[in-house]
């Protein structure tokens, strides 16, 4: 359908999970897309597997120096850029075990997991704002988590991280309406997505699947979600079918925050 032609389009994260899944329907719905990760192995694999339309750019999110550099890199190839997902992140548990709740976590870890989730996302809208006002348009989704809306006791910093998120997306999305630009800035809330942050609890061993069964069966629907789901969602808020939707979030958690934890019984 290539709802998606002639796009110019930035994701973070691009490597792997929601990230690779969102550049792979990018390149399928006829956007140019530019994949960017701290893994250049596997994120410039996936780049060429997708086609000549995308290329592979090493970035951190952290780094202001990177963006800049990305950025630049883009508006030098083509002349804009017209969609930017902000959509890489951390929860905190890849590298250590070490306790992320409020009485116990340490200051580092939690600046660790803000830096990557937060300030990735601050400078990911501020240099996609300053590249969209060349055409005064585009559509800035970043990637929130259902851990933004609700308490997660066992991962603060990572909720927290995610809370300002949805918070920021709301302040992006009204300063450039102020500015009189047309650039939309929405926010998606993913939740028992299965992608590889599950395996610090899922693990890969016999048990694998009853471990899935078990998380599973908090969930409406009964399952877990997949990458391809979020990244329909973000097709749709980078497409002009989405043209006035801007400041919104959109929940995706298979039923979770609807009021139950459990699907509903016939009567």
């Amino acid at each position: 359908m290539h709802r998606l032609n002639d796009r110019i389009a930035l994701v973070t994260g691009a490597a792997r999970g929601i990230g690779a899944a969102i550049a792979r329907a990018f390149a399928q719905e006829g956007a140019q897309v530019v994949l960017t990760d701290v893994r250049d192995a596997a994120g410039e694999d996936l780049a060429r597997s997708l086609g000549p339309a995308c290329v592979y750019r090493h970035l951190d999110v952290r780094q202001e120096g990177d963006w800049v550099a990305v950025v630049d890199a883009v508006l030098q190839q083509h002349g804009r850029l017209d969609v930017v997902v902000n959509n890489a992140g951390v929860t905190g548990f890849e590298e250590t075990q070490r306790p992320q709740d409020p009485e116990h976590v340490l200051l580092a870890d939690w600046h660790a997991v803000l830096a990557t989730n937060l300030d990735g996302t601050l400078l990911g809208c501020k240099h996609a704002i300053r590249a969209m006002r060349r055409t005064r348009r585009g559509s800035i989704v970043n990637l929130g988590s259902r851990s933004g809306v609700v308490g997660v006791p066992g991962a603060a910093a990572y909720a927290a991280s995610k809370a300002a998120i949805r918070n920021h997306t709301k302040s992006v999305a009204l300063y450039c309406a102020e500015q009189g630009l047309q650039v939309r800035c929405n926010v998606i809330q993913p939740a028992a997505i299965l992608t590889p942050m599950w395996d610090v609890l899922l693990g890969s061993g016999a048990d694998r699947a009853a471990r899935m069964a078990e998380y599973a069966k908090d969930t409406p629907l009964g399952r877990f979600g997949t990458p391809e789901d979020v990244a329909a969602l973000a097709v749709y808020l980078a497409s002009d079918e989405s043209a006035y939707v801007t400041g919104a979030e959109f929940t995706i958690d298979g039923g979770m925050l609807a009021g139950t934890a459990v699907p509903p019984r016939p009567a």
